[in-house]
């Protein structure tokens, strides 16, 4: 099965849902960036979650970017995705290893400490629209879902996993979005509540082999869940050698005639994607 989200929507129009498969997705960027299992769940969740916002914008050049920065050992995870499906990430040191924490799971938590969770969103207007807010768990599910309340006061339901097999492979990732729209009645959002409280993790659910259309089944079948469209979904970076060279042209004159004077060839790594980019001398006198 490849990777893919369905949006959905559920009671006549009163609640909106989205689900996700990323586990060919997670895994791409666990064997790029050559992560650790603690550091492949953190960047995993993340992901699952920026393609399903990203899955909320309209408009064709639109991109969302989440970052989670805290006092952990990690630093910083980062995340983009626009509205096509396409997303990728990376964390500031991929090869932290950690503990399971006190449940038996791993620590994303830890690898993430005290920090913030910003919210940034490019749709082609002159400045980005950028909200933060401080993390309430550094679990990134409860994270997202208090940045939905407190940011943009609409609640919500963010369920995100990442289960990996014993020899540090991706052996499930995805996730699901709940939202309440505004004329949702207390019936309605009673209701959601309560199966909401009876669902297990995700990555229990995918571990027995639901599906996205599944998963939202089980928490919104009641309530005349309707699936309207499913995306294809998976890693994808926009860098180029092009993009590498144009980003050269930004160094100073001082900077690259010392780098020049150096008479030795340079390597740029995306951090996206790790892919290495190598210019020598020639190159770089070449670049205005």
């Amino acid at each position: 099965m490849s990777d893919y989200l369905v949006r959905a929507t559920a009671a006549n129009g009163q609640i909106r849902a989205f689900a996700v498969r990323t586990t060919d997705t997670v895994e791409e960027a666990r064997q790029r960036h050559n992560c650790s299992p603690v550091v492949s769940a953190g960047l995993g969740r993340l992901m699952s979650a920026a393609l399903m916002m990203g899955s909320m914008m309209k408009g064709e050049k639109d991109v969302l970017t989440l970052k989670v920065e805290g006092s952990g050992p990690v630093g910083m995870y980062l995340a983009t995705a626009n509205s096509h499906g396409k997303v990728k990430g990376y964390a500031a040191n991929p090869g932290v290893v950690l503990p399971a924490n006190s449940a038996g799971k791993l620590d994303v938590a830890g690898s993430i400490g005290v920090g913030l969770l910003t919210v940034t969103r490019d749709i082609g207007l002159k400045e980005p629209y950028s909200g933060t807010c401080e993390l309430i768990s550094g679990e990134i599910a409860e994270d997202i879902t208090y940045y939905f309340a407190s940011s943009e006061q609409t609640p919500s339901s963010v369920g995100l996993g990442v289960l990996m097999t014993k020899e540090n492979t991706v052996d499930a990732a995805g996730g699901f979005i709940i939202q309440v729209m505004p004329d949702a009645t207390e019936e309605t959002i009673s209701g959601i509540e309560e199966k909401l409280a009876t669902v297990s993790s995700v990555t229990s659910l995918m571990a027995e082999g639901k599906t996205p259309e599944d998963i939202l089944g089980i928490i919104l079948g009641d309530v005349g869940l309707e699936i309207l469209d499913r995306m294809p979904v998976g890693f994808k970076c926009d860098c180029s050698r092009e993009k590498v060279k144009d980003a050269l042209a930004l160094v100073s004159r001082e900077e690259m005639a010392q780098i020049i004077a150096d008479n030795k060839p340079i390597e740029v790594v995306c951090h996206f994607c790790n892919t290495s980019y190598n210019f020598d001398v020639q190159e770089l006198k070449m670049i205005d």
